[in-house]
């Protein structure tokens, strides 16, 4: 790749790494109905919303590592993603519901309350049957969990969610440092660990703000260091102590992870969070997006709701089909993907990226069967849609085919990157990792350094946890001086490398 096409290259992805999601909220009553509003047609095309894997530092190449007096390095499984049951067992549900019902004021709100309101979405009149136009499964047996108590009972109650993972995801932030990357807590249905056929997994995805962001991603410090001391830490109940103090007190300085305005309530910048589900009670397995919104009613916090709103970048399937009928997809095809090839076509398997707009997305992502199967939809003959896709290969001298390229944005889908991309190839000799069957994080465990850990999939192991792992590391290492210009340093926070 020559030199323009790396800074046209970093421009774009800068400007992905530092885009930010509109949240939309209203006023209603003391209870009101948790209906998934119809998220704006109207959004311009050119705001396009990152992607929730693939934003930020993490989504840029890295330059060769200066000299530096400090060489930190991080053991993924201590400072990337966390699933010793001895630590984990003390991020219980509840106690993630109790600190979002305390915070948000709400007169006479429980834990218990949320989380059946929550899942009343699943069926009438909280659900609808499309978002887009594009299929929205309802009811769902899901739904059942608006009659149930997950918090009674622990370890034998069926319906109790088992915490199994904490995801450092520091490479999330932004160039910028208007926040400070995504940390995930994940929950598996009590269930799920002898029936398969009842598995549903549940992962909050907090996005942290940096409170000092005139300094730029150095104002995330902290929380970098944080994670990789992790590494160094060799009690697990110190380190427990650690994690619990970063997720439910916060650093100095910094507000906890666990905050109703970190999983989708915050008008951005810095960008909020989301809570994102992974269900399979009933087929087909489904993965589906939520923001935890307050409303006030006047200056009085009168409810706070898990709201379904679409998958991010999870374009609807249909809009792959050269004959589809859908309002959006001549735009899709003519323009908007096609203007994704590029990024696409970056031949580096933790680089290659996807943008959508609101508009496209759909509400869920079906693991199973064709809905949200690109390659089914985009069919092997010619068509205007696949001319389009090859045009812009050619003017960037891509050797990669269309079906490449859908084969590509699959893969970053939900459902490509759980299960429907599995092994797939590519193109340019990449080949998609494997997950561990519609999970990356299993409900069954391995023998670990304190005692049982919950297995990983393949895909984390070989392929996403390395890249992070580097990501993390770069950004510790590299220090103001060292003569090199990293993607985060600026002229103005350091000349010395950025002239």
């Amino acid at each position: 790749m020559n030199r323009t096409s790396k800074k046209l290259q970093s421009s774009w992805r800068l400007s992905l790494g530092g885009a930010a999601l509109a949240m939309f909220a209203g006023c209603g009553d003391a209870s009101p109905a948790p209906q998934p509003p119809p998220e704006p047609t109207e959004t311009p095309r050119l705001e396009q919303a990152p992607h929730p894997e693939r934003r930020g530092i993490g989504a840029v190449e890295l330059p060769p590592r200066g000299p530096s007096a400090q060489v930190i390095i991080v053991d993924p499984r201590s400072s990337l993603i966390i699933t010793d049951d001895i630590i984990v067992q003390n991020f219980p549900l509840q106690q993630v519901m109790q600190q979002l019902v305390t915070q948000s004021g709400v007169p006479g709100l429980t834990p218990l309350a949320l989380f059946q309101n929550w899942w009343s979405t699943a069926t009438p009149p909280g659900c609808v049957p499309n978002f887009n136009n594009f299929p929205y499964q309802c009811p769902r047996i899901e739904g059942n969990q608006a009659t149930v108590n997950p918090f009674i009972s622990p370890g034998v109650n069926p319906n109790e969610y088992v915490p199994t993972a904490l995801v450092n995801r520091f490479d999330l932030a932004p160039l910028s440092g208007d926040d400070c990357g995504e940390y995930r807590i994940v929950y598996a249905k009590r269930s799920g660990f002898t029936n398969p056929g009842n598995r549903n997994l549940l992962i909050f995805e907090a996005v942290l703000p940096n409170p000092t962001p005139t300094l730029g991603l150095a104002g995330c410090q902290p929380v970098a260091q944080f994670w990789a001391n992790l590494s160094t830490t060799a009690s697990p109940g110190a380190r427990t102590a650690m994690l619990l103090n970063f997720y439910f007190t916060g650093l100095p300085g910094f507000m906890p992870v666990v905050h109703f305005e970190n999983y989708g309530n915050r008008v951005g910048p810095p960008i909020s969070g989301q809570v994102r589900t992974n269900q399979f009670m009933q087929p087909p397995w489904t993965l589906r997006e939520f923001k935890v919104t307050r409303t006030m009613c006047g200056s009085v916090p009168c409810a706070l709701n898990f709201r379904p709103v679409t998958v991010a970048t999870n374009p609807g399937g249909t809009l792959f089909d050269p004959l589809s009928g859908h309002p959006l997809a001549p735009a899709f095809q003519n323009t908007d993907f096609p203007a994704q090839v590029p990024s696409l076509a970056v031949n580096d398997i933790n680089l290659f990226n996807l943008a959508t707009t609101t508009p496209v997305n759909s509400g869920q992502s079906n693991a199973q069967g064709p809905e949200n199967d690109y390659l089914f939809h985009f069919g092997g003959g010619p068509s205007p849609f696949r001319t389009n896709i090859q045009n812009e290969l050619a003017l960037i001298g891509s050797p990669l085919t269309a079906q490449d390229i859908v084969a590509r944005s699959l893969a970053l889908s939900c459902a490509g990157c759980h299960q429907i991309s599995n092994g797939a190839n590519l193109g340019g000799g990449i080949f998609w990792p494997p997950s561990a069957g519609f999970v990356h994080v299993l409900e069954q465990t391995e023998p670990g350094p304190f005692g049982p850990r919950y297995r990983i999939s393949p895909a984390l192991m070989s392929t996403f946890l390395p890249h992070r792992k580097a990501v993390l590391e770069t950004f510790l290492n590299g220090n103001c001086g060292d003569t090199v210009c990293q993607p985060w340093e600026t002229p103005s926070a350091c000349s010395a490398d950025c002239p």
